[in-house]
């Protein structure tokens, strides 16, 4: 009798509300979705809340992923509230990781010895009604889930031309909490999950923004996506105007699409170009490894997105092609065979500030000749200086090394600047020298050339080159 008054009485209470309120409130509780139910809350601060979940509800939502969302509200589903009250909000939280609850020692004590005497049965678990009895296992059933608090969303007053319309919107925090007043839990998936992940703010959105919708994927909350869980429908989107002014950010497992979606980001930026409001979007991409700015061949499709950031210009209208495509302009240190058109960027490689950068772009220039040992002595070879610069004997093998290296450069036809002269003093001690004079190697001619050329302090750089008859 006390639900039926308790229905009669918010039907009636239904009626009195204005169409707009009705209007409202029935928006705000499309996101409250009675076979969603999963518990309840049973402890909440600004910050965190722990959730109560029977395993009987976790089974039919389909399971309750970590960094899922669930929403806790005081809304009753099917029921239209009123916007205006406090009680008729919904507070967004993501799944964090398990809480225990009171009992759990004893619940664990519990499942500890059942599964002792079902230890060796392979027919039977430690939940088999013979071994556990019903009570006990419902009872064990419940388990703590701690969530984050992400927000709340609530009906809020907006303008509408000379009057106002309530509409969703979300404040990313708490405002209030009663720790003594619970709140039921929901995991939001199809059409509700659709509308959470999509949300856009009416107060900083415009209305065309709608028609610029980019779909970047699916909600997936874990790398095991069943089926049953009922998310990976749920599309997800954003518009390119979302991301002006904003840091922005993608993390993901490898061949989890981070890649393909940056470059759906990036062209969809440049897709402004021929908005019907056009806006050129400047975009500077550093893509040392070349990830976006090539064709990727594991990922071609049909779609009309581009499979290489120097070809956004292809998604343009065909009329419009030509006018974008100078838009586009690609850089780099080395030619590419599909990218005729790229800037070579000049690096002068004598620099003091650039030997390391230089010799690393050589190194990977170098690194499919593994066959030699020369070569692979040579990429082994660090021109970084030496920490600590009071170090004399450090600083001199430094030295030599960055003169046989601009001796090198030197003889592969990057000849030096003029203002860098080929000094070696202090570099040799004349002890070596000595020695080197009289050598009885294969070649005391050699030796002895050597000598002569390195125990003068200065010297052009070809006779440099003599010194080290591999260069």
């Amino acid at each position: 009798m006390s639900t039926l008054l308790t229905t009669v009485a918010q039907q009636l209470g239904e009626t009195q509300l204005p169409a707009d309120l009705q209007a409202a409130g029935a928006d705000l509780a499309a996101l409250v979705e009675a076979e969603a139910y999963v518990g309840e809350i049973y402890s909440i601060g600004y910050e965190e809340a722990l959730v109560q979940i029977h395993d009987y509800n976790r089974q039919q939502v389909g399971g309750i992923p970590a960094l899922s969302f669930l929403i806790a509200t005081r809304i009753i589903p099917g029921t239209t509230p009123d916007v205006r009250k406090e009680d008729s909000s919904i507070v967004l939280l993501r799944v964090l990781d398990h809480a225990d609850l009171p009992n759990s020692q004893e619940a664990l004590r519990v499942r500890v010895e059942n599964a002792q005497r079902v230890s060796g049965e392979l027919t039977k678990t430690f939940d088999h009604r013979d071994v556990m009895d019903p009570t006990t296992n419902n009872l064990l059933g419940y388990a703590g889930v701690r969530c984050r608090v992400i927000g709340t969303f609530y009906m809020y007053p907006l303008p509408d031309g000379a009057n106002s319309k309530f509409q969703i919107v979300f404040g990313s925090d708490l405002s209030n909490y009663y720790p003594n007043r619970g709140l039921k839990v929901f995991k939001p998936r199809g059409e509700a999950l659709r509308r959470i992940i999509n949300y856009r703010d009416p107060r900083l959105t415009n209305p065309e923004d709608k028609d610029r919708l980019v779909k970047v994927g699916e909600v997936r909350y874990a790398s095991t996506n069943r089926p049953f869980q009922q998310v990976s429908s749920v599309p997800v989107s954003l518009t390119p105007t979302d991301l002006l002014g904003q840091k922005t950010a993608l993390f993901g497992m490898t061949r989890t699409g981070k890649s393909n979606t940056t470059k759906i980001i990036l062209n969809s930026v440049f897709a402004l170009r021929w908005d019907t409001t056009p806006r050129r979007i400047g975009q500077i991409v550093f893509d040392p490894n070349g990830e976006y700015a090539n064709e990727n061949t594991q990922d071609k499709d049909e779609s009309s997105n581009a499979n290489a950031i120097k070809n956004v210009w292809l998604s343009a209208p065909p009329e419009k092609r030509n006018e974008f495509r100078p838009d586009v302009v690609t850089y780099g240190i080395m030619p590419h065979p599909n990218d005729p058109d790229r800037h070579l960027m000049l690096l002068n490689f004598h620099l003091d500030e650039n030997l390391q950068i230089g010799k690393e772009i050589i190194d990977s220039a170098l690194e499919r000749d593994s066959a030699s040992k020369y070569i692979g002595n040579f990429r082994d070879v660090t021109l970084e200086p030496p920490d600590d610069p009071h170090d004399m004997s450090a600083m001199t093998r430094y030295k030599r090394r960055v003169l046989c290296y601009r001796a090198l450069l030197s003889k592969a036809g990057l000849n030096p600047p003029a203002t860098l002269a080929p000094a070696t003093k202090g570099l040799f001690k004349k002890e070596l020298l000595a020695e080197m004079k009289n050598g009885k190697g294969e070649d005391p001619a050699a030796y002895l050339k050597c000598a002569t050329i390195l125990e003068k302090p200065n010297h052009s750089w070809a006779n440099r080159i003599r010194v080290w008859p591999f260069a």
